[in-house]
């Protein structure tokens, strides 16, 4: 192990007293040649040194004690009425996330009914007879307070929090659909990541367009979370995000456990526009993944990438502090480097020559960048901002351009100051 040492264990073989060089400075070593140099504990030397690293010792174990005291204290302190009070939760949608999700606030509280709302007869059946998602979990099994059914109107029916996990391309006729068994003051808690391809619009503006109900409660839920391990209780960290201050701590006291914490902020369309425009980055960092070019190209792209969305999103009006936080630059890591990425997969087959249209036949969940691209630039030409990684992916998409010649576009840009 690393051990506080003297000058004498480098074998430097000086006479007399340590050079000044040593004289002040504690040097931190993995001395394999020598197996008979003490532990740090026990070694002997220079008095200052010692003491020194003692005292650095002292100071981080009660800055350790002090932030441990704080949070057992925060936690003593907190609310747990909301869950207390919280009966039924509808879930809107069976796929991977709202699954997961299911069984998470399921496990919050035993005698809590989940109800999903899924279209699939089959995975209905399966996961009220089974207890499994027989499509996306088949291995995992769900709580046995997660219900399913394909009836909107008895999903709904006395729900106190409805958490919507639809694809955004078909949020608003799927919403259209049930809005008649939707209650006014029902609040939504919104999974789904993404632009409305014809309108550019965001869940908060679609759900409450599309229920006619301009005051529907809203909050959006992202950052880096895949479906997998938040079914298996790893740990998770995400942020909520609401104008309405007092909504964004009642939901965030609803799902935050041991292992999911979760934020709040009330920055809604800095949330909003980073989780939809990191699945179109991660199509472009999986494009270069396919393409083999490098991790020195990757993380060129990646950090271009980040600086595109930040000066999108806050011409869009969101915070700096939001795009560098957990929903934004959070969320990118995880879907850019990670291999269970739907969109970064999308972009590494893309990168080795496949096909769009037979990648997306093969795939059965929907990967949310590949219609984003294309309303990502309109944004772009309505907030007059150059973005040229997500441009190129657009293009890449609607096969007006190969992945080659974008990066031999890309690379052949302006040089430019950083700013």
């Amino acid at each position: 192990m690393a051990a506080l040492v003297q000058p004498a264990c480098l074998d430097l073989h000086f006479s007399g007293k340590h050079p000044p060089l040593f004289k002040h400075n504690a040097i931190f070593v993995r001395c394999v040649s020598s197996p008979n140099v003490p532990e740090a504990d026990s070694v002997t030397g220079p008095p200052d040194i010692i003491s020194s690293s003692r005292d650095q010792r002292k100071v981080v174990r009660i800055a350790w004690e002090k932030l441990v005291r704080w949070s057992r204290s925060w936690r003593a302190k907190a609310k747990t009425d909301v869950l207390e009070r919280t009966r039924k939760v509808v879930v809107l949608g069976g796929g991977s996330f709202g699954t997961a999700m299911a069984a998470h606030v399921a496990r919050r509280k035993e005698g809590l009914e989940v109800n999903m709302l899924v279209r699939d007869s089959f995975v209905c059946q399966s996961i009220n007879e089974n207890h499994h998602n027989c499509k996306y979990f088949p291995e995992h099994k769900l709580p046995e307070n997660v219900i399913a059914t394909t009836d909107a109107k008895a999903a709904l029916l006395d729900a106190d929090y409805c958490l919507h996990a639809v694809p955004v391309q078909f949020s608003s006729s799927f919403l259209e659909g049930i809005s008649d068994y939707v209650d006014p003051g029902l609040p939504f808690i919104s999974l789904s990541k993404g632009l409305e391809l014809n309108t550019l619009r965001m869940m908060s503006q679609i759900i409450p367009t599309a229920l006619k109900n301009p005051r529907q409660p809203f909050v959006a839920l992202s950052g880096p979370s895949f479906a997998l391990e938040l079914m298996n209780n790893l740990p998770t960290a995400m942020v909520v995000a609401s104008k309405d201050k007092k909504l964004a701590n009642a939901v965030q006291q609803l799902l935050a456990s041991s292992y999911l914490r979760i934020n709040t902020s009330s920055d809604v369309t800095g949330v909003e526009i980073a989780g939809a425009l990191k699945n179109v980055l991660a199509i472009a960092a999986g494009i270069v993944d396919g393409m083999k070019l490098g991790n020195n190209s990757m993380a060129a792209l990646v950090s271009q990438g980040c600086s595109e969305i930040r000066w999108l999103a806050t011409k869009m009006g969101a915070k700096p502090t939001t795009i560098t936080g957990l929903s934004g630059t959070g969320d990118i890591m995880l879907t850019c480097f990670v291999n269970l990425s739907r969109n970064r997969t999308v972009g590494v087959r893309l990168g080795s020559g496949e096909r769009l249209d037979d990648i997306l036949s093969s795939m059965n969940q929907v990967a949310e960048g590949v219609t984003t691209a294309g309303a990502v630039i309109a944004l772009a030409q309505k907030y007059n901002v150059k973005l040229p990684v997500l441009t190129a992916v657009a293009k890449i998409i609607d096969n007006e351009l190969t992945p080659t010649k974008a990066v031999l576009e890309l690379m052949n840009l302006p040089q430019v100051e950083e700013v």
